[in-house]
């Protein structure tokens, strides 16, 4: 096989930009041989395709390798498991799922290692965080004490929301904020930190909306050796932060606009603490120089990464397998959310799926607005 023929399902604001990506080239060794969508008037936005509007069709069409599925959240778990079942490799738009028990189902459906098998998370490829994970996983932080995310600068508009029906309604989409934006940060969280083992989030469902699910969270993390994290969130705060702080025993790192700023201690904060003669003394400290880097290729990197996967073996910078653990940070945020309990991982899915369809019973489609999202103004979704 010189080249990876991939099916895509789904011709929304993501599955047509990443159809123009491939047919534009910037994909190498991979093209877009067919395409499924119900809706008919979408197929022109993949012109060199074979189109169905089933995409069962598609998957027993015998021409295609792989496939990217970039439906509606919910279809991403059937969609899924059928590709698989196929003997297709399969790449998942994020979220993986909506809830944690449909992950493991998706994921236990993935039985040959010979398929590949991933999800796009493509900030992974942000050389910014790949800087910031090799720091920690290297020890120049030292051990975690504290974790602080503001990830405000997901804002949306009233016209966004009601672009389709499935938006923003449990019955749709199944959440907001943490199922529609925040799964790029949630998965760079765990990525880069690792799972909390206690989860305690305040949501606000519809606060600056007329949505019903969440666009604006805020939670509190525990971790394992006791270090604490919070994670804030929201859709409805213009201009918006983006800024990252850790600190560990031997520094803080902070992360904003993109720049990362990098205080050394020159002696461990617990040790300094522990044997300085000193009521207030602190650690002297030293600036590392971190050199401008770049964002990284995006979501062409990682479907560029799902090729050479496919034809060379290379190993997945985005195994679907781990998308799992994003999906369990927002459940268990909304599952905090919605009983006012601290949640302890691993979380129970099975309780959380029934609390999730419970809303669901009484979820309220939004109206569709006369024009829909998409084109230009769908690129400046892609918040960092």
């Amino acid at each position: 096989m010189k080249k990876v023929r991939l099916g895509v399902i789904g011709l929304g604001n993501m599955g047509s930009v990443h159809v123009a990506n491939i047919d534009a080239g910037k994909v190498p060794r991979l093209e877009v041989a067919a395409v499924a969508d119900a809706d008919p008037a979408k197929h022109s936005r993949a012109p060199r395709a074979k189109a169905f509007t089933s995409p069962d069709d598609m998957l027993a069409s015998g021409l295609i390798d792989a496939v990217l599925i970039a439906t509606p959240h919910y279809d991403h778990t059937a969609m899924g498991i059928k590709a698989l079942k196929a003997g297709l490799h399969v790449m998942v738009e994020k979220p993986l799922s909506v809830h944690k028990a449909d992950a493991q189902k998706l994921i236990a459906a993935y039985t040959n290692p010979k398929q590949v098998f991933a999800a796009m998370f493509n900030q992974r490829t942000d050389q910014y965080y790949l800087k910031i994970r090799q720091l920690i996983r290297d020890g120049a932080l030292g051990e975690i004490r504290r974790v602080n995310w503001i990830i405000t600068n997901w804002f949306r508009t009233e016209h966004y929301y009601a672009s389709g029906s499935w938006r923003a309604t449990w019955k749709g989409e199944g959440g907001g904020v943490l199922l529609n934006q925040c799964p790029h940060n949630l998965d760079l969280f765990q990525w880069m930190i690792g799972m909390p083992k206690r989860v305690r989030a305040s949501c606000g469902f519809g606060k600056h909306h007329d949505i019903e699910v969440e666009d604006e969270v805020t939670a509190y993390f525990e971790f394992p050796n006791g270090a604490s994290g919070v994670f804030i969130t929201s859709t409805g705060e213009a201009p918006g932060t983006n800024r990252l702080e850790i600190a560990g025993e031997l520094g803080r790192l902070v992360y904003e606009d993109d720049k990362i700023q990098f205080t050394r201690n020159k002696t461990p904060m617990t040790e300094y603490s522990r044997t300085v003669p000193e009521a207030f003394g602190r650690p002297e400290t030293e600036v590392v120089a971190m050199p401008p880097l770049e964002h990284g290729g995006q979501h062409n990197e990682i479907l560029k990464n799902f090729t050479d996967a496919i034809l060379d073996g290379a190993p997945l910078v985005s195994p679907a397998v781990e998308g799992i653990h994003s999906v369990e940070l927002a459940n268990a945020m909304l599952m905090s959310g919605w009983t006012g309990e601290t949640i302890e991982l691993p979380l129970d899915a099975q309780r959380y799926e029934q609390l999730l369809q419970d809303k669901i019973a009484n979820s309220k489609p939004k109206k569709k607005a006369k024009v829909a999202v998409g084109g230009a103004d769908f690129l400046k979704s892609f918040g960092r």
